[in-house]
């Protein structure tokens, strides 16, 4: 059982003071295996990322986000304001879906999927230890006076941040309105799209005050996932952890000496060499226990490593395991917890392909008129006008559109002799439906119309159709 005193860390995060003021964090530079697949994970999600907008498929961008112009692209299929609700659903699978990792693997979003992490961590640190050096020449540079190094080593990182802020910025605005239009405006020059230009400026701004100032304090402070862990991670999670009981045994962390037996000594497998603390991207000491500031980035399993490698001692430290397999060497196993989440992601799922393959590929909707009554026509024929607007959310163009009622007989004029749908777009337009008010049942009408592209059915949709109060 900890003392009081030995849980004092607690008291306040790692990159803040006593005082208050900001704790710039020095990590050292990362090496090992978990380092070397890091980066390949890295590289690859980072490669997906820039070139995803560029990609295209059947004439779609692989991924577009268009909030403006509400015009969706996931992986070249065309998403529409209309399709929302599969957006919902595949936002509530991507929650879900995180939630169970996190559960099972504690924050392992963070350390090796998050862009925030991936950018902060693969390119922006590692740029700055090409200009400036490892820990030791960061710490020293920024104790030292405004001389004509320290002046040249910083206006070039700023100036080769704020390139690759403006680079990301691009990537982002190429999302949001789509690769093509981008490359447009790149053409065209800020000149004639300055309220554009102006909003990449913004975009730049803002990530280059995240990677060159704010950094990790984003993972501690503004991002809510971490405090999710608090609520999410049990003592069967399987996190960064710290083998407290190895480490530490009857006598506690000692320094290495090359002629001690630690086994008869009694002192536990941690020579103290800080090597955790200070490779650790948030400034933790993970020997303190599991702490919202970690990442899950694994540089201290890295560090600790090698350290146990150069003295003999076996590796596994500092590994992936759960509080329950340190205190009781249990194995990892599938909770009952575990397996509601599974079920749930499995149900969610399932609902989100059922509705992929029943989606339509033109959805139709067909209103009547605000404010207009029936009117009567030869006969007891009652007409009624309509507006129409059909969505067409494939790339081929639909042509040759007719409607035909197919609850009653009767007539359906098209203002607009030829009706064309455009690939990706909409029409629009207005109809007149007549029927015979001998057919009517009641005052206000279900009518089913069909849509047809030639003699194919594409479509139905419902509307009403209002008549007379009596009917003779």
């Amino acid at each position: 059982m900890k003392s009081p005193e030995a849980e004092v860390f607690r008291d306040s995060i790692s990159t803040v003071t006593q005082d208050g003021k900001r704790a710039w964090i020095f990590p050292k530079k990362p090496s090992g295996r978990y380092y070397n697949w890091r980066k390949v994970v890295s590289y690859f999600l980072l490669t997906v990322l820039f070139i995803s907008p560029f990609i295209k498929i059947n004439g779609n961008q692989f991924i577009m986000i268009n909030v403006l112009e509400r015009r969706f692209n996931i992986f070249g299929q065309p998403f529409w304001p209309q399709d929302f609700h599969l957006v919902v659903i595949s936002m509530l699978i991507g929650v879900l879906f995180v939630v169970f990792f996190t559960v099972a693997y504690g924050r392992i979003f963070c350390g090796w999927i998050c862009p925030q992490t991936i950018f902060m961590e693969m390119v922006f640190r590692r740029i700055e230890y090409w200009i400036e050096g490892d820990r030791g020449k960061q710490i020293r540079l920024k104790k030292a006076p405004w001389n004509a190094e320290k002046i040249k080593k910083r206006v070039i990182k700023w100036i080769v941040f704020f390139i690759i802020s403006f680079l990301i910025a691009n990537v982002f605005l190429a999302y949001l309105i789509g690769s093509d239009q981008l490359l447009k405006y790149v053409i065209d020059g800020p000149k004639y799209h300055l309220s554009t230009f102006i909003s990449l400026l913004i975009f730049t701004a803002v990530f280059y005050f995240v990677f060159a100032w704010f950094r990790e304090q984003v993972c501690v402070i503004a991002c809510p996932y971490g405090r999710l862990q608090g609520v999410l991670l049990d003592n069967k999670s399987i996190v960064v952890a710290y083998d407290y009981k190895r480490g530490e045994k009857e006598k506690g962390r000692a320094k290495f000496k090359k002629s001690e037996n630690r086994e008869a000594s009694g002192k536990g497998d941690c020579i103290d060499c800080a090597q955790c603390v200070h490779v650790c991207p948030t400034g933790i000491d993970i020997r303190n226990g599991t702490q919202l500031e970690c990442v899950n980035c694994t540089a201290c399993i890295d560090a600790c490593d090698s350290m146990m490698e150069n003295v003999g001692l076996p590796k596994g430290l500092i590994r992936y395991a759960s509080e329950e397999n340190i205190e009781k060497k249990t194995k990892f196993e599938f909770t009952p917890r575990l397996k509601g989440y599974s079920v749930v992601l499995g149900v969610l799922i399932a609902v989100l392909v059922g509705m992929l393959f029943l989606r339509n590929d033109i959805e139709a909707r067909i209103l009547r008129l605000p404010g207009q009554l029936y009117e009567h026509k030869e006969g007891s024929n009652i007409s009624n006008v309509f507006t129409y607007k059909l969505v067409n959310k494939t790339t081929q163009n639909i042509e040759d559109v007719s409607f035909k009622l197919l609850s009653h007989d009767g007539l359906i004029n098209v203002v607009n002799d030829e009706v064309n749908v455009p690939a990706q777009e909409l029409a629009e337009g207005t109809l007149f439906i007549e029927i015979d008010s001998n057919l009517l049942k009641e005052e206000k009408d279900k009518v089913e119309i069909g849509i047809y592209s030639g003699s194919h059915l594409i479509e139905t949709t419902t509307t009403t159709f209002l008549g007379p109060r009596s009917f003779n």
